[in-house]
């Protein structure tokens, strides 16, 4: 039977296709869905940890206790990941090891563009690259015994347009491993300190080890079925590899493919027996130039990226165009029906819809209370970004999750003369805030940091995270106390505040960001998509409207402009009361008061 699934659908059936029994990650676009999916299988434990270091110690832990795990993240994770990555890479695994990372091309919902590939290259460790949703599933199990049959954990590669296209996948092996596996009895820790103690005197000799397995993968994947050749003319020949190869098989129907299902280690024998049967080779990928540079390294002549660019996600009508203007693609040359540059292309570009706080969201209020205070904003990663935005304009720096906090830390140790103040998120703060924190403490810094705590990890989906009281799997956990934690870290000005209540928070921030001792505010308020909050919409009085525009800053879509005065969409107010307290000539009410 077969069943359109999205890769990252067919990812975590793979991993449970492969007897994966635990899975860990912490959600982000464009992987969120793999652990979601995984979790919902019988006799599994999946988990959303606080970090990805702590998702990749964990599944790392299982193997080493002999069962098959993998854990799972968007790209930009691996970098909180890479130290357990590259440790686990020198000390092999006992069962199956499988990093999943979500590469996310054209940064629909990433702060960079960074190619995975080259971290199996930088940590010596086999990567798959599927090219849709059934090798998701195969390359899973594939990956598996890859890292058994040579002890290494194995990276699966996806790109945003793999994990969230659906394409069919053979299900009917679903059978014999749908029903629900009984525990098994607790196994004994195997105690071999030469393999997994990473001192010095013992990680010298395993890199040695690691090198060794190198050169067996290189020659797997110089006869492994997950790279193939797929015959066509001899004029061009194409390496390529993932969901590029789905695009340049569309614009180059009849070339000779080089498709590469294992994306490293590369195999000079692979590559030079393909040279022989081409007269001309393209290199079709993605962001940076790797199967490229592999093969100028071992002498062959390609095309890549003086045809293609080095940035942002290709699709069919870029590579038609790109192949246009280079003269790599002729019609008489490859039998192709001329196609149009651009001819699928709106005949006029659609308005700009730029991305802004929800209405009712809580975090509005403290970012109109930061702007109206002229404070210098050190940002993070999460919905509260988007304070950054016209018109509230009050985030001034961004750079990863929980950079926050270092950086206001050293901004104010270069001591400049505005307000400061870190803001970030509750589930940002478990997964990377709580370390730089403790370093204001220990270091006598004097920072103010703002945790806007909406009850969930909301950007990505509204996932559990340590202080929601949930866990993945729906159990009931103990909620991680943020004040307690605070205070515990040693911050004893920590205050609570509703970030609805305009006039006290305007109080409570200016009093913490001139205090000269550090200090925490927790502005806390639940999602209002999560809690499905709707009170009735608001009215705006024509007559006691001056169109001033004083409520037009606080950055609510629901607020419209029109002809000399202000109005409020119902369809999208849900009464949050925001625009009532900054309107300076009280023209805003409920409909009750009317």
């Amino acid at each position: 039977m077969k069943k359109l699934l999205s890769g990252n659908e067919a990812v975590a059936y793979g991993a449970y296709l492969a007897g994966a029994r635990l899975g860990s990650a912490y959600p982000g676009t464009p992987s969120t869905e793999i652990m979601e999916e995984f979790s919902k299988y019988p006799g599994v434990y999946a988990e959303w940890s606080p970090n990805e270091k702590v998702a990749m110690d964990v599944a790392v832990g299982a193997s080493y206790a002999g069962k098959r795990a993998f854990a799972s993240m968007k790209h930009v994770g691996v970098n909180v990941a890479a130290d357990s990555l590259f440790y686990a890479s020198y000390t092999g695994s006992r069962a199956g090891l499988v990093l999943v990372s979500a590469d996310d091309p054209g940064m629909h919902s990433s702060q960079n563009e960074q190619d995975s590939r080259n971290y199996a290259k930088f940590a010596k460790v086999p990567m798959l690259d599927p090219a849709d949703s059934e090798e998701a599933k195969l390359f899973m199990v594939r990956a598996f015994e890859i890292s058994e049959q040579f002890d290494t954990p194995v990276v699966v590669r996806t790109t945003t347009r793999i994990s969230h296209s659906r394409t069919l996948v053979d299900i009917a092996d679903l059978d014999s491993t749908s029903e629900e596996l009984e525990d098994a009895e607790p196994t004994q820790f195997e105690i071999e300190p030469s393999k997994y103690v990473m001192v010095p005197a013992n990680a010298r000799l395993r890199h040695v080890i690691v090198e060794e397995k190198l050169k067996k993968l290189t020659e797997f994947a110089a006869e492994t079925e997950l790279n193939r050749v797929e015959p066509g003319n001899s004029e061009l020949g194409i390496i390529t590899g993932g969901v590029s190869y789905q695009y340049a098989k569309e614009i180059f129907p009849r070339a000779t493919f080089l498709k590469l299902g294992m994306a490293y280690p590369l195999s000079k024998k692979l590559f030079n027996s393909f040279a022989e049967r081409v007269e001309k080779i393209l290199v079709v990928e993605e962001l940076d130039p790797f199967y490229e540079e592999y093969a100028r390294q071992i002498g062959l002549k390609v095309l890549g990226k003086e045809v293609f660019p080095l940035t942002g996600e290709f699709s069919p009508t870029l590579i038609r165009e790109c192949g246009y203007k280079s003269g790599v693609l002729k019609e008489e040359t490859l039998n192709l029906t001329a196609v149009t540059s651009g001819s699928n292309e709106a005949k006029e570009p659609l308005p700009l819809r730029p991305p802004m706080l929800c209405p009712g969201c809580g975090h509005r209020g403290i970012f109109y209370a930061l702007q109206k205070l002229r404070a210098v904003v050190l940002g993070d990663i999460g919905c509260y970004t988007l304070g950054a935005a016209p018109p509230l304009n009050a985030m001034h720096t961004v750079g990863c999750m929980g950079a926050s906090i270092g950086v206001v830390h050293g901004v104010d140790k270069a001591r400049v003369k505005n307000r400061t103040a870190a803001v970030l998120g509750d589930s940002t703060f478990f997964h990377a805030g709580i370390a730089p924190l403790m370093n204001i403490v220990y270091n006598r810094g004097v920072s103010t940091t703002i945790i806007v705590d909406n009850r969930i990890t909301a950007m990505t989906g509204h996932q559990a995270n340590p202080g929601t009281g949930s866990t993945l799997q729906g159990d009931s956990a103990p909620v991680i106390d943020l004040e307690k934690l605070c205070r515990g870290l040693g911050i004893e000005k920590v205050e609570t505040v509703n970030p609805f209540e305009l006039s006290n928070v305007l109080k409570v921030l200016k009093e913490h960001m001139d205090s000269p001792e550090p200090s925490v505010i927790i502005a806390r308020y639940p999602c209002v998509l999560n809690i499905k909050e709707r009170k009735p919409a608001l009215v705006v009085d024509s007559d006691l409207c001056s169109d001033c525009g004083t409520c037009l800053r606080i950055g609510c879509p629901s607020l419209l402009k029109e002809e000399g005065h202000v109005s409020i969409d119902p369809l999208l107010c849900n009464g949050c009361g925001y625009c009532v307290q900054v309107c300076p000539r009280n023209a805003i009410s409920s409909k009750n008061n009317n």
